[in-house]
């Protein structure tokens, strides 16, 4: 068996030659001087040699320990340098598959039954919050602190919800990743994460609103507004229907049939990714026929001043209202609590008022019928709406009845 210091002693000669250790290990001295640690052995009826490093990188211990290791392998039916050239291939794959190669795969692959605004979203989120953080990074590296401090370093600018969602995205991202045997992982270390254990709790958000006493105010302000008379029809008809305002900028003229007198918002165009039917009272369908002739050419009802194109932007209606005196005292979003509270006091039916507000969950095989939920008296309450609405704004108030169950 060798020692340290035959094998320090051993000087190189005009050809190579070796030196024996125990178990197939063997020392190849190199006329260079170079010493090469080798292990002979025999797999499927051949005799190999696999190589085990430098002396004196290696030493004669480690040496040693390698060749003992490669040996089990032998015993399991395992060919050392086979298994050596595949790991080295699935190195390879690994590091060609970064959390964002796999991201953007997974996103191709994720979009095709999204609305291209929800998709172009989730998309930029990674870009700007993801893709910086953990971007470049093999899937298989990854672990549960990297996501942590990415998320942290989000929820730090005040955007709690948006570190969420991305936590989400990259569990979704690992999910693919695994199911597809990309990057050489095989858990999801987003799964080793809550949310609550690490971000700031959520404050609730209430939407700036003015009082139900000061609405009548609001409606002539609105009435008499100096601004483009689109923008002002958008703030009547947000009055009128109290949509989202993501919904009420990105109608289309082809979602009404105004002489059925509703508005029919499909699916991906809803928070809750179910269609929306809006009965549209008398004055709501004057303020469509006064936008007819203004925008009825167009494919929104509220096309943007720059690109007419596109719909205009979700500050439009925001701005307007702070010209008129309402900064930080009312939203869009506004309109729909001033009708909640409003119809409530004057006894309409919750489950009516929240079917209109289309707050209500909805499972998939239940969504298509859902949205037609209590039309019959959804439409006669949005009638009455229309008809309070129009008397505030006139100065001659007209009080609500409630409707039957």
């Amino acid at each position: 068996m060798l020692t340290d210091t035959a094998i320090r002693k051993a000087k190189q000669a005009d050809k190579a030659f070796k030196l024996s250790d125990d178990r197939g290990l063997h020392l190849l001295v190199r006329p260079t001087g170079g010493k090469l640690w080798q292990l002979r052995y025999r797999h499927e009826g051949r005799e190999k040699t696999a190589s085990l490093g430098s002396y004196p990188d290696v030493g004669l211990n480690e040496a040693r320990a390698k060749r003992d290791e490669l040996r089990k392998l032998i015993a399991q039916g395992v060919d050392p340098i086979t298994a050596k050239r595949t790991e080295k291939i699935q190195r390879a794959a690994a590091r060609a598959h970064t959390f964002e190669s796999v991201a953007r795969e997974w996103h191709e692959h994720w979009k095709a039954e999204k609305s291209p605004r929800h998709a172009g979203y989730v998309l930029a989120r990674l870009e700007a919050d993801v893709f910086p953080a953990i971007g470049s990074r093999t899937m298989s590296e990854i672990e549960a602190p990297e996501l942590v401090r990415m998320l942290k370093t989000i929820a730090a600018r005040g955007a709690v919800d948006i570190a969420k969602r991305c936590l989400q995205m990259s569990g979704q991202v690992f999910r693919y990743a695994i199911a597809h045997g990309l990057g050489g992982t095989t858990r999801n270390p987003a799964t080793d994460i809550r949310p609550g254990d690490i971000l700031p709790p959520r404050k609730t958000v209430n939407f700036a609103r003015v009082d139900a006493r000061d609405l009548p105010a609001l409606l002539r302000k609105i009435e008499g507004y100096q601004g483009t008379p689109v923008t002002r029809l958008a703030m009547k008809l947000m009055a009128l229907t109290f949509v989202r305002t993501n919904e009420l900028i990105g109608a289309k003229w082809s979602e009404f049939d105004l002489e059925a007198q509703r508005w029919d918002i499909p699916a991906e165009r809803m928070k809750l990714r179910s269609p929306h039917i809006v009965p549209l009272s008398t004055q709501a369908i004057h303020v469509l026929a006064i936008l007819k002739d203004v925008t009825g050419h167009r494919e929104h009802l509220f096309p943007g001043e720059r690109d007419p194109r596109k719909p205009m932007s979700n500050n439009t209606i925001l701005k307007a209202l702070e010209r008129m005196g309402y900064k930080g005292t009312m939203t869009g979003h506004g309109f729909r609590g001033l009708a909640s509270t409003i119809l409530h006091e004057r006894g309409y039916e919750h489950a009516h008022i929240e079917a209109q507000l289309a707050h209500q969950e909805r499972n998939a095989v239940s969504a298509a019928y859902n949205h037609a939920t209590y039309l019959t008296q959804r439409a006669r309450m949005m009638q009455d709406w229309g008809d309070l609405i129009d008397g505030m704004q006139r100065g001659n108030v007209v009080p609500l009845v409630r409707l039957a169950a």
